[in-house]
């Protein structure tokens, strides 16, 4: 699926001596890679080199721009969290589909069901719905969305809408 995780990883691979490399979505089918070699620059011929890779190698109906690793602040890039091990394995995964991420989020979170609801193509929005016969906490929405931007592709964006169902059974 092209997740940030590994998308940096086939950077790293393909390009050894980029020292830094981050990937964030932009918008819709868009994302920027940051980087820098190990001189804490990226030459225009590495930027150019990392563009034709990009298009490539990377997610195809992703536009994706390639800027200095510097600009992750300017551009107000949310900083990398460390993931559960269940969340980098699934996110590395390049087989990993629709059905893959709400298992592992299933994993993750067994006192609830995350279902998938919609793909919103004009957003490039990936909508989930959380069941939960419990409120969800502020930090484990904090955590749902860390990991749903590990595993939704880049170019793309999650919503989550937190539904408390009853706990009762109908007679």
């Amino acid at each position: 699926m092209g997740t940030r995780l590994l998308s940096e990883y086939s950077i790293k691979q393909r390009h050894p001596y980029l020292r830094y490399v981050r990937v964030h979505t932009l918008g819709r089918h868009r994302a920027a890679i940051y980087a820098w070699n190990n001189d804490l620059q990226l030459p225009e011929h590495q930027m150019a080199t990392l563009k034709q890779f990009a298009a490539d190698h990377l997610l195809p109906h992703v536009c994706f721009a390639v800027k200095p690793y510097h600009m992750v602040q300017t551009d107000e890039v949310p900083p990398v969290r460390e993931s559960p091990k269940p969340i980098v394995d699934a996110a590395m995964n390049r087989s990993l589909n629709q059905q893959g991420i709400v298992e592992v989020m299933q994993s993750m979170f067994p006192s609830s069901r995350l279902t998938f609801n919609k793909y919103d193509f004009n957003t490039a929005t990936v909508h989930f719905d959380v069941h939960s016969t419990s409120p969800v906490t502020d930090i484990e929405k904090e955590l749902v969305d860390q990991y749903l931007y590990e595993l939704i592709p880049i170019g793309s964006r999650s919503s989550v809408t937190y539904l408390q169902c009853s706990s009762q059974k109908s007679p």
